[in-house]
């Protein structure tokens, strides 16, 4: 009687300490953006087929986007503004596992696995992605304030041109990129415009890739998983 006591006690507190670990998946410190901001597009690219792998990430469980509390606070005020001209945010990735880095690491070693190469490096050789930058061990996405996004007309949902969709690895990406129209390098400014006058940075390599400044984790790397 007494050793059962003792395992429905054990057992009790097990499940106790496993919700408490459930709990803790995503930190107080994150938000989830889409209940933050109602009218936000999501296309989170990783949580499908639709990316530079041609098949679903490691620990994208699903398609919620999270980033700090700091940079949602940010991007609240930039749909705001982008709403009052007719444009708003759609967004591609944000906060991003270190087991998701990992995925991208073990992919770019497996050569062979081209299934997605004419759409999103048709010009760079597999072998090239880690020399070149592509491909890293760590990611500022997983310390949770950088965002991956382009803008769209509110009225129809339409993204507008930048030149290249998003994670087209090669210089056409660049900032800096000459052979563009108008139009395309004037909406790459008009991104690039708000997201600096909101405290965000961007890179030069991808229009479409911006970190807060004074982002609150700038060591830490998270590794819970988007769910």
């Amino acid at each position: 009687m007494t050793k059962n006591i003792f395992l429905n006690k054990a057992f009790i507190c097990l499940i106790f300490l496993m919700s408490c670990s459930l709990q803790k998946d995503i930190p107080a410190s994150f938000v989830n953006l889409k209940k933050l901001i109602p009218n936000i597009e999501i296309d989170l690219r990783y949580h499908g087929n639709h990316n530079f792998l041609g098949k679903p990430v490691t620990g994208y469980e699903s398609d919620n986007v999270y980033i700090s509390k700091e940079a949602a606070t940010a991007m609240l005020a930039i749909q705001k503004e982008l709403n009052s001209k007719g444009l708003g945010i759609k967004v591609f990735d944000a906060y991003r596992p270190q087991k998701a880095v990992n995925n991208f690491k073990e992919w770019a070693l497996d050569i062979a696995d081209t299934l997605a190469k004419q759409e999103f490096y048709p010009n760079v050789d597999k072998r090239d992605l880690f020399k070149l930058g592509y491909i890293a061990e760590k990611s500022g996405h997983s310390r949770g304030s950088t965002i991956d996004l382009t803008l769209i007309k509110l009225a129809d949902k339409t993204e507008l041109d930048m030149g290249t969709g998003f994670d087209y690895f090669g210089e056409p990406s660049h900032h800096d990129y000459k052979n563009l129209t108008e139009e395309q390098k004037n909406n790459r400014k008009l991104l690039r415009n708000i997201m600096e006058k909101y405290g965000f940075k961007a890179i030069e390599e991808e229009w479409w890739h911006y970190t807060l400044k004074n982002e609150p984790f700038k060591e830490k790397y998270f590794d819970f998983n988007v769910k």
